[in-house]
């Protein structure tokens, strides 16, 4: 009797994990998908999309993680076989310094001259 009530135990908790990862690997999927561009329909991301290539993606991308691939890596996979457009959150790298420095720029050039525009009014009050 003892042997049935733990054999019962391991059996429920065995499923109970096995829940677990499926549902992790299902928030791993739609976390990955969401960050990845439809570049059929230009704008949504694979998640969003119903096209054939969106559909292709999301395969690819359930085999990989029932392969045991971290996201990183994924990313990587799908960055070599599509390039860098492919993923909304590109890297910082050698050929995205603009897209991520244009804006601290613009941000610092348009703080400078409204700061000047300030002190020239002060001025000219005085």
């Amino acid at each position: 009797m003892k042997v049935l009530k733990i054999f019962i135990i391991l059996f429920v908790v065995a499923n109970f994990s096995e829940l677990k990862s499926a549902e992790t690997n299902d928030i791993l999927k739609n976390k990955i998908l969401k960050n990845v561009r439809c570049l059929i329909c230009q704008g949504q991301s694979v998640y969003d999309s119903e096209s054939e290539f969106a559909s292709s993606i999301k395969l690819i991308v359930d085999r990989k993680i029932n392969e045991g691939l971290k996201e990183k890596q994924i990313y990587q996979f799908l960055r070599e076989k599509y390039g860098d457009w492919v993923i909304f959150d590109p890297q910082l790298n050698k050929n995205t310094y603009v897209l991520w420095l244009l804006p601290l720029l613009l941000f610092l050039f348009g703080g400078a001259i409204i700061y000047k525009k300030i002190i020239l009014n002060k001025n000219n009050k005085i």
